[in-house]
């Protein structure tokens, strides 16, 4: 059995690294482009668009997450946005991968529910998740708009997006701590902009 001290070694090293991830956003280019992602989903919610996410896992979590404070609310009380999580219909979900293929659950789901206009928020901590890059290829064909959130680029999704906020880490922990910061700043972003 590890004593406490190792513990509390452990605790440290991962309280320690999420803070360093998270001050790595600081850079100016990053900063920069969440202001562009704000502005990017804000123009879509006024022109009465979609804001469509997809991911795997935690981000999938993550999708359902951001699409919560967007149609409840974050901070401000105010209509609901038009956020649609890919991920929460399990009969879909699993029809999809049983009747096609896993690779096509969200491709599908894009080419009946998107439109010209609407943004497709891509979540991947590797930005090397085959459904999500084959969700981003459809969006492409439907002249969508596309935001990834990754992990450390290059990545192939990194590649097809408009703008991509990737966090400068190879730890997946770490990559998703950042992401949900991401989130919550945007949210605030997009409220300030819209309310």
């Amino acid at each position: 059995m590890k004593n406490n001290t190792d513990e509390t070694a452990i605790i440290k090293r991962c309280i320690t690294e999420s803070i360093k991830t998270k001050e790595l956003l600081l850079q100016p280019p990053l900063i920069e482009q969440l202001i562009t992602a704000s502005a990017v989903i804000s123009k879509a919610i006024k022109d009465g668009r979609k804001i469509l996410l997809c991911g795997n896992g935690g981000s999938a979590a993550d999708c359902q997450h951001w699409a919560a404070e967007m149609t409840g609310r974050f901070l401000e009380e105010r209509r609901p946005f038009a956020f649609l999580a890919l991920t929460t219909n399990s009969s879909e979900l699993t029809c999809l991968g049983n009747d096609y293929s896993f690779d096509i659950i969200f491709s599908r789901q894009i080419e009946g529910f998107g439109k010209e206009g609407d943004v497709l928020v891509c979540i991947s901590t590797s930005g090397k998740s085959k459904n999500v890059i084959n969700a981003a290829k459809t969006a492409n064909k439907k002249r969508m708009k596309i935001l990834s959130l990754t992990g450390k680029e290059p990545s192939p999704l990194s590649k097809m997006s408009d703008i991509t906020i990737a966090v400068p880490s190879n730890q997946t922990p770490r990559i998703q701590e950042a992401h949900s910061l991401i989130i919550h700043i945007l949210c605030r972003l997009i409220e300030e902009k819209l309310c």
